[in-house]
């Protein structure tokens, strides 16, 4: 049974993740583990737990969770001096299981959201993903894993990066969209403000819907020419035409499929 919890980072998702953990009573955080002693030592006092930089001062945990930079996974997966007994677990995206090494408990949990510090979440309603290299360990990373969440799957590595590509259309671009919207209303000297409700309407549509594009509006949607080479003669940025053009006919031709 996973009960010992070790948190290795100090970023928004080792945040997340030792708050969660903290408030759990099935669980306990022993210790939160990162290099950046100033985040190190802020995440641990808000999780009410020890926290250290030095390796020989490493916790003994039932799992390592390790919430990292993708690009730091594999070293501190090579380095640090975990227990062979226990589970060594990153929680990347679109990290392959390969990256933590010879370890023979290996495993990925990953948290599928978008995580912001200072943000509280319900962990209960985030789906986690994981995957193991033992399949002897599943049994015990699921109840772990739905002891944090209602929404527990597993996914190899090949469906977990695809999880991630499909989180950046749906998160990150949709969030660059809302700011160059904010431009082009700074541009007629109006607030921000009057695209939230757009934005809460066309979100709660998105989410009640059997299929997002069931409910896609515009005139992309519906053919209307006049409009879109107005709006492209408004964008005086070249890059920005380009993508108002392709996002445009991708609309058209995922509406024509309705």
């Amino acid at each position: 049974m996973i009960r010992k919890v070790v948190i290795i980072g100090s970023g928004n998702v080792a945040e997340a993740l030792a708050l969660a953990i903290a408030a759990n009573p099935e669980l306990e955080l022993v210790q939160l583990f990162a290099r950046n002693s100033e985040r190190g030592r802020h995440v641990a006092a808000l999780a009410t737990t020890t926290w250290s930089n030095d390796p020989a001062c490493l916790a003994e945990a039932d799992i390592y969770l390790l919430a990292v930079s993708d690009r730091a996974v594999s070293e501190v997966a090579t380095t640090l001096p975990f227990p062979p007994t226990a589970i060594v677990a990153h929680t990347a995206g679109c990290v392959s299981i390969e990256a933590l090494g010879e370890h023979p408990r290996r495993a990925i949990c990953y948290p599928f959201q978008g995580f912001s510090v200072g943000r509280r979440i319900n962990f209960r309603e985030v789906p986690l993903f994981l995957e193991t290299a033992n399949p002897e360990l599943m049994p015990s990373l699921e109840a772990f894993a739905r002891s944090l969440s209602a929404r527990v799957y597993r996914a190899d590595s090949a469906q977990r990066a695809r999880i991630h590509l499909a989180g950046v259309f749906c998160c990150n671009f949709t969030n660059c969209m809302y700011t160059l919207a904010e431009e082009q209303l700074q541009q007629a000297g109006l607030p921000f403000d009057v695209l939230r409700p757009l934005i809460a309407e066309t979100a709660a549509k998105a989410i009640e819907a059997d299929h997002p594009a069931e409910v896609q509006t515009g005139p992309a949607r519906r053919g209307d020419a006049a409009t879109l080479e107005r709006h492209r003669t408004m964008l005086t940025e070249e890059h920005l035409r380009t993508m108002y053009n392709l996002i445009s006919q991708t609309i058209w031709e995922t509406s024509k499929k309705i």
